[in-house]
């Protein structure tokens, strides 16, 4: 099967955000990420790295508020990228699941790329925040982020104790299952007994 190089651009401007993002499934993992929040950065880098997808993203929002607006609405659009770059997802495996530690901290996510979005998210965390990153706000980027891109993802952390740790396994854990699922299976065609997603 001739693989072409999927790709998905993305810019959306709000009165809270002006976002543009760009993404290439068959990259190598280069990230390119400015949010104006520290840790979401090395979240996102981390997200980008290990999924194998490169991701440009630029983002500039209402921080002088608070960083929900910016964290949530780069999970929409991002979504929007995934979506745009997958197509009509014939040929891909579909299915990603991954268990990933992070030191003490142990995050399992697994992932179908459906067309039809949910989320299931079982994490608590014990502080507010990480740097300028509000830890409530991971269940709200990986709800934004599966439902504009049509995935169903289930998140569980199984236990840690530091909030960093729990939070990185969690977007690594989503990252390698991304890696398998939107990786080519062997004959091309769609996996669904529907015959389309």
């Amino acid at each position: 099967m001739d693989k072409i190089l999927r790709k998905g651009e993305i810019k959306r401007t709000t009165r809270e955000t002006d976002i543009s993002i760009a993404v290439t499934l068959d990259g190598k993992g280069n990230a390119n990420i400015f949010t104006g929040i520290g840790f979401f950065d090395h979240m996102l880098t981390a997200l980008s790295v290990h999924s194998g997808i490169s991701m440009t993203i630029k983002v500039q929002g209402d921080l002088h508020v608070d960083c929900h607006h910016t964290i949530e609405d780069t999970g929409i659009a991002l979504g929007q990228a995934m979506y745009q770059a997958l197509g009509d997802k014939s040929g891909i495996v579909r299915y990603g699941t991954a268990y990933i530690p992070m030191d003490e901290s142990l995050a399992m996510a697994s992932l179908d790329l459906s067309n039809r979005p949910f989320l299931v998210f079982n994490a608590q965390f014990e502080n507010q925040s990480c740097g300028g990153y509000d830890l409530c706000m991971t269940e709200e980027f990986f709800r934004a982020f599966a439902f504009n891109s049509g995935m169903t993802l289930h998140i569980n952390l199984l236990y840690g104790s530091n909030d960093h740790h729990k939070a990185e396994a969690i977007y690594k854990a989503v990252a390698h299952a991304l890696k398998t699922a939107v990786s080519y299976n062997s004959d091309g065609t769609t996996l669904s007994t529907k015959g389309v997603l």
